[in-house]
C-alpha cells in the first residue's frame, strides 16, 4: 500500500495480463456479522483484508466473539443465543457496512453501546434506520447531530413486532439490509418490513438475502416493497464460507481492458455467476464497445470499439461501479449520462460533486444534476492533480486517466485511502499496465562516500512512493559473495566475480538486504565492506555485469537510485539528477558518529584520510568515474539537516511536474 501524500502515475500505453482481486467488502462484512450472530464457529475464506473489515473484526471482538486467524482464513465463533457483551464502545471508522447493520443488531438485542466513527461517518445519514428501529421500540439516541452518528443504544422496553416496520429505500439500501440482518434475532412471529419509496441499489439487497439463506434464514420477498422474516428464524453457521472477489473492484480492471488492452486484462476471483450486482458493470462496458469473455471464476475484458461508445444509463443497479463509467466516458465518442445516482451524495464523500470537480480538471465538460452526471470527453486533455476526498473509489477510478492521448501523468492525492477496500490496488494496477522503460520516472542521487545519499534517497523514495535502489549495496554484496567464494578482489579474478554478479540472488525486503535468503544487512555495512565494494567497482567486467541488474529496478511507479554513476551511466535519461556532496571533514564526522553507535572506535583523522583516498580512487577510475552528470543539480548538505535536503529534492522534482500548480 502506498502510504504517501501523493502518487504520480506516468502515462501508460497499453495493458495486459491478469490480476487477482481481494474479497468483496459488501460480502465480507455481512458474513462476519452473520457468523457473529450464529451459534458455533464459521471459517471465512478469502476475507477482504481492509480498513472496513478490520473495524468490523475489532467490533466483534469487543462484543465477545472469538476471532482467530487460520492460515489465510478467519475463524469466527459467534455469541449466538447468549448474546453479545452487554456494554461496548465501538469505533467503526468510515465503514457503512459495519455502522448500519451493527446499529440494528445491537438495538434489537439491547444493551449499553456507543457507536462512532471518523468525522465523515458522522456526516452520513442514519436517521431513516433509527426511525425504523424506534418503530419497533428500540432505544437509540443521537450523541451529536440529529439523524447522524455517533449513536447511543440502550435496552428496549418491549419490541413491537405485530405491525409492518417501514423504512425508506431511496437514500441507502444499507438501511433495509441492516433490518433484514437484525430482525431474525427477535422473530418470535412473522416480522414484516415495508419499503417506503423506490428501493435503490437492489443488487446489494440481493446479496443480503443470498447470505441470509446461507446462514439458515429464508426471507420471503414480495417484489421490492415487502419482506417477511419467518417466525422462529434462527442463524446457523454453514461451517465454511468463501468470499467472492469484489465485483466493484473488478470494474477498474475491466475498464482498463476496454480502454487500453488489445490482448485483454483477465480478472480472477469473480465471474458472470457472481451474486454481486456490480458484476452487471460488464453489461455497461459491452454497451460502450468493450469485448467481454467470462467463466465461472474469471472475466476477461479487451478493447472492442474505439473510441468507446457514448452511454445513457440508469445506474441504480450498479451505484459503486458506475463511478468507473464516469471515467470511461472520457474515452467515448460523445457525451455520456449516468442517471439515478443520487445515492452518491451520501457515500464516503459527496461523490457526485467530487467526480464532477475532478473530471473537469482533466479537461472534460461536466453537467452535474441532483441525481445525474453528464460527461463530455476532453477536447484537450490536461495533466491533473486528483483530490480523492478520503474516498477509495475516487482514487481508483481516476488512476485510469493515466491512459490518455497526450501522454500526461496523473497525480493521485492520498493514495492510501484505497486501503478501505483494496490495499494493494496500485501494485495490482502497475502489474498489468505497460509503458516503455524510459517513461518510468527515475530520480538519481549520486555523490561520494558518506555524503548521506543513501538516507536522502531512501527518504525521498518513501515520500514519492517510489522503489529505492541502493546501488552501493549491490557492489558490497558482490564483494561479500566473492570473498565467501574464496575469490581475491583483483583483476586476476575479475571475470569470475563478474560471472557471479550476473547471478546474484539479491532481494531488498522491508529495509533488509538478503543474499540467497541470508540476511546480510549488517555484514555489508562495515567499513571493510565499503572498501571492498570500492575495489570490485573498479573492475570493468563487474560494473558491466551489474548494469543490467541495476536497470531492472526501474519499475512502476518510479525509482529513486543512489550511487556514484546512477545519473551518468545507469540512468542517463533520469528525469532528475542530484549530485550530493559535503566537505570531507563533515563526512568524516558523520561516519565517526555512525560507527561509534555500532561499537567501533576509529579516529576522525583516519576516517577522513580513508574517505579522501576513496574519493580519489572513485573519481580517477577508468570506467564510470565519480563525477556529476552534466545536467545534475548540485546539493551541498554540509550544513543541512536530512529534512532540509529531502525538501530541496522534492521541490526540484515538483518544479518539473506538469500539474505542479493545479
Amino acid at each position: 500500500m502506498f502510504a504517501t501524500e501523493f502518487l504520480d502515475i506516468p502515462a501508460f500505453d497499453t495493458a495486459g495480463g491478469q490480476v487477482r482481486l481481494p474479497g468483496s467488502k459488501s460480502i465480507s462484512n455481512r458474513v462476519l456479522l452473520l457468523a457473529a450472530l450464529s451459534e458455533g464457529t464459521t471459517v471465512v475464506h478469502d476475507l477482504l483484508d481492509s480498513d472496513d473489515t478490520r473495524v468490523m473484526l475489532d467490533a466483534l471482538r469487543a462484543l465477545g466473539c472469538a476471532v482467530a486467524a487460520q492460515g489465510t482464513s478467519v475463524q469466527v465463533t459467534g455469541f449466538g443465543t447468549r448474546g453479545p457483551a452487554p456494554q461496548a464502545r465501538l469505533f467503526l471508522g468510515n465503514a457503512g457496512t459495519a455502522m448500519r447493520p451493527l446499529t440494528a443488531a445491537l438495538a434489537v438485542l439491547g444493551g449499553d453501546y456507543e457507536l462512532s466513527g471518523v468525522p465523515r461517518m458522522h456526516d452520513r445519514p442514519i436517521g431513516d434506520l433509527v426511525d425504523a428501529l424506534r418503530q419497533l421500540g428500540c432505544s437509540i439516541d443521537y450523541a451529536g447531530q440529529e439523524g447522524y452518528p455517533p449513536l447511543r443504544i440502550g435496552r428496549p422496553a418491549a419490541l413491537r413486532l405485530d405491525a409492518p416496520i417501514q423504512v425508506r429505500g431511496d437514500v441507502s439500501s444499507q438501511f433495509l439490509t441492516a433490518l433484514l440482518m437484525a430482525l431474525p434475532l427477535v422473530a418470535r412471529q412473522d416480522v414484516v418490513v415495508e419499503v417506503v419509496g423506490e428501493l435503490i441499489s437492489k443488487p446489494y439487497v440481493e446479496i443480503t438475502l443470498n447470505l441470509l439463506a446461507r446462514f439458515g434464514v429464508h426471507v420471503r420477498r414480495d417484489g421490492w416493497q415487502r419482506f417477511t422474516i419467518p417466525a422462529g428464524s434462527r442463524y446457523t453457521t454453514p461451517g465454511e464460507v468463501h468470499v467472492e472477489a469484489d465485483a466493484s473492484s473488478a470494474s477498474y480492471f475491466a475498464a482498463l481492458g476496454a480502454i487500453a488492452s488489445e490482448q485483454g486484462v483477465r480478472i480472477l476471483g469473480v465471474g458472470r455467476d457472481s451474486i454481486q450486482g456490480d458484476i452487471r458493470f460488464l453489461d455497461a462496458a459491452q454497451t460502450m464497445g468493450a469485448s467481454v469473455a467470462s467463466g465461472p471464476n474469471w472475466v476477461q475484458v479487451s478493447r472492442g470499439a474505439w473510441p468507446l461508445k457514448r452511454l445513457d444509463l440508469d445506474c441504480n443497479h450498479i451505484p459503486d461501479a458506475a463511478m468507473t463509467l464516469a471515467v470511461m466516458a472520457l474515452y467515448a465518442d460523445g457525451p455520456s449520462t449516468l442517471r439515478n445516482i443520487a445515492s452518491w451524495r451520501v457515500k464516503e464523500t459527496d461523490r457526485l460533486a467530487a467526480m464532477a470537480a475532478e473530471l473537469r480538471k482533466l479537461g472534460a465538460a461536466v453537467e452535474e444534476g441532483p441525481d445525474y452526471l453528464c460527461v463530455t470527453p476532453p477536447a484537450q486533455w490536461k495533466a491533473a492533480r486528483i483530490r480523492t476526498y478520503d474516498d477509495h473509489r475516487v482514487a481508483m477510478c481516476f488512476s485510469l486517466a493515466a491512459f490518455n492521448p497526450q501522454g500526461l501523468p496523473v497525480r493521485i492525492d492520498d493514495p492510501k485511502c484505497v486501503a478501505k477496500t483494496f490495499p494493494d490496488y496500485f501494485e495490482a494496477l502497475f502489474s498489468v499496465v505497460q509503458l516503455p522503460a524510459p517513461r518510468v520516472p527515475v530520480v538519481c542521487i549520486d555523490g561520494p562516500t558518506a555524503s548521506g545519499k543513501g538516507t536522502l534517497a531512501s527518504q525521498t523514495a518513501q515520500r514519492l512512493g517510489y522503489l529505492y535502489l541502493d546501488s552501493g549495496a549491490l557492489y558490497r554484496i558482490t564483494a561479500l559473495a566473492a570473498i565467501r567464494a574464496g575469490l581475491a578482489l583483483d583483476q586476476a579474478h575479475e571475470h569470475s566475480i563478474a560471472s557471479m554478479a550476473e547471478r546474484l540472488p539479491v532481494a531488498f525486503e522491508q529495509g533488509r538486504v538478503l543474499l540467497g535468503g541470508d540476511d546480510v544487512t549488517d555484514a555489508i555495512r562495515t567499513e571493510e565492506a565499503g572498501m571492498n565494494a570500492s575495489r570490485v567497482s573498479a573492475l570493468p567486467a563487474v560494473r558491466t555485469a551489474l548494469v543490467a541488474l541495476q536497470q531492472s529496478f526501474r519499475r512502476l511507479p518510479g525509482l529513486v537510485a543512489d550511487g556514484r554513476d546512477m545519473g551518468t551511466v545507469i540512468f542517463p535519461d533520469a528525469q532528475l539528477k542530484v549530485f550530493l556532496t559535503a566537505s570531507a571533514a563533515r563526512r568524516a564526522e558523520r561516519r565517526h558518529k555512525q560507527l561509534i553507535s555500532k561499537g567501533f572506535a576509529p579516529t576522525i583523522d583516519t576516517l577522513r584520510a580513508d574517505l579522501e583516498a576513496r574519493d580519489a580512487r572513485d573519481s580517477q577510475r577508468a570506467v564510470a568515474p565519480l563525477k556529476p552528470a552534466q545536467d545534475a543539480l548540485l546539493l551541498d548538505n554540509s550544513e543541512q539537516s536530512v529534512e532540509d535536503s529531502v525538501a530541496q529534492v522534492l521541490a526540484w522534482w515538483e518544479a518539473r511536474q506538469p500539474f505542479a500548480a493545479t
